[in-house]
């Protein structure tokens, strides 16, 4: 028999029906108080002992970390800060927890110590509230697509090609790499490997989609990637989960529609699912803040910040425009930007999408027709030869979200491009054939999941955001 979770009794009627929960001790005060969670929410319910009729063993083996089962009457608290409890009649170990050694104590950790123990980070009332949130995103996502009539599809982990041409891929090969077979230009032969060529991990599943969008119409991928990019910054991860959609007959505007719907849906879906966890963390964020110097701190608390993307239209400006508005600013004139916009076709940096964002245009921004010299092979070019269909969508408090484009549908300009960037055509030679057999304008965007839920939870470091975060030199767990 299945029994009921702490979110739910804590939802009855105390009306002293009998009831019994399983869960962790969080903490047991005076031989008397339990607090017991059973991580379906971030509230605890507070259970009653009777000392003095328990079996003194029993109470020896319970401490924080344990696991045990209560049964009792649930009744309506005479303390303060809970309306209900329960009087214990029954208690049982089901897992003893070596309370000396055990690194989750009732106290406020760090999140590095936290990192380090990330086997039991989850235990701890923030990474609870994160990880439902992490599985509550990911359910609208799915949902959204399904209800849009989107096929979900699943493209390959192991791939021969780099979709966004960056080379940073982690390989993967079943060769000796201590008596790798050479050929006659000293380079491994990997027509000994596995697959009979050079194979890595993707870093995304966009251009096998655009292939099964070829045939369903709109179809979605929701699976991790990977880049061996070696940093240790506050926003990369070497595995992480990516939700591409492609469309076929959508041009730029439909994609930046869609984009702007999609995220607006699943955020609008967070508020009303998950508002204890979101009002746990905004209170972390609004006590956090208090210790930080007034230049430091976060204009919108974490409520507000969502309130502000799903009520506001976001602002859709070229390029062209956004680098007339950064090269104007006082921030840029005042040599206040790290990175100076000088010069048109700049890559814009984190600091000058918030600027858009916070301080100019106060909404969610959407800037589209990039320079095609900073952007992929495969965004369509525009008619002045100098700019593609491309669109990044800029957050407040973490710029990028989603990137996307305009797929370039014409073969005789993508093989220019596939050229010009000194790319291999042959390793490309079905992308190519989509152009040949039937080719239509078509669109996609990406979405990283993990920066979607460090917006959503007011985290600062997107190793807080995943369960087992994989960075340079640390594959712990």
């Amino acid at each position: 028999m299945n029994s009921p979770t702490v979110k739910s009794l804590l939802k009855e009627n105390a009306n002293s029906q009998m009831v019994f929960i399983k869960g962790w001790v969080k903490t047991f005060r005076a031989n008397r108080f339990i607090s017991l969670n059973d991580g379906s929410c971030s509230e605890n319910i507070q259970c009653v002992v009777d000392f003095e009729n328990t079996d003194e063993k029993i109470l020896s083996k319970i401490n924080t970390g344990a696991s045990i089962k209560i049964e009792g009457l649930l009744k309506e608290s005479l303390g303060k800060g809970q309306k209900t409890e329960i009087k214990v009649t029954k208690i049982e170990i089901l897992g003893e927890c070596d309370v000396d050694s055990y690194p989750i104590q009732p106290k406020k950790h760090s999140l590095e110590f936290l990192r380090d123990n990330a086997h039991l980070r989850v235990r701890t009332n923030t990474f609870s509230s994160i990880m439902r949130i992490r599985s509550n995103l990911s359910f609208a996502i799915h949902k959204y697509f399904k209800e849009k009539g989107f096929f979900y599809v699943n493209t390959p982990i192991i791939t021969g090609s780099d979709a966004e041409g960056a080379g940073e891929m982690f390989k993967v090969t079943t060769l000796d790499i201590n008596k790798s077979s050479l050929d006659k230009d000293q380079k491994v032969n990997y027509n000994e490997d596995f697959f009979g060529k050079e194979t890595n991990l993707t870093v995304s599943g966009q251009l096998e989609a655009e292939s099964l969008a070829m045939g369903l119409g709109k179809v979605y991928t929701f699976g991790p990637t990977f880049r061996a990019e070696n940093s240790n910054t506050s926003r990369h991860l070497a595995e992480f989960w990516m939700i591409e959609p492609e469309m076929a007959f959508y041009d730029l505007n439909d994609n930046m529609k869609l984009a702007e719907e999609f995220i607006k849906s699943v955020i609008k879906d967070l508020i009303n699912e998950c508002k204890e966890d979101l009002d746990f963390l905004n209170q972390r964020l609004i006590d956090e803040d208090k210790s930080k110097p007034m230049i430091e701190r976060n204009e919108l608390s974490l409520i507000e910040r969502l309130n502000f993307v799903v009520n506001n239209d976001f602002k859709k400006i070229t390029y062209s425009e956004a680098f007339e508005i950064l090269k104007n600013s006082k921030p840029n004139k005042k040599k206040r930007f790290k990175f100076p916009i000088l010069e048109w076709g700049v890559d814009l940096q984190s600091e000058h999408e918030r600027f858009l964002v916070e301080k100019h245009f106060k909404k969610p921004v959407i800037i589209y027709n990039y320079p095609a010299k900073i952007k992929a092979f495969y965004m369509r070019m525009n008619e002045d030869g100098k700019t593609v269909k491309a669109m990044d969508i800029l957050f407040p408090g973490i710029g990028e979200i989603v990137g996307g484009s305009q797929r370039e549908e014409r073969l005789d300009v993508l093989k220019s491009r596939i050229k010009d960037l000194n790319i291999e055509e042959k390793e490309l030679w079905w992308y190519l054939d989509l152009r040949k057999y039937g080719t239509v304008k078509h669109s996609g965007f990406g979405l990283g999941l993990e920066r979607l839920i460090l917006f959503a939870t007011g985290m600062s470091n997107i190793r807080d955001v995943i369960p087992f975060p994989r960075t340079p030199k640390s594959a712990e767990f």
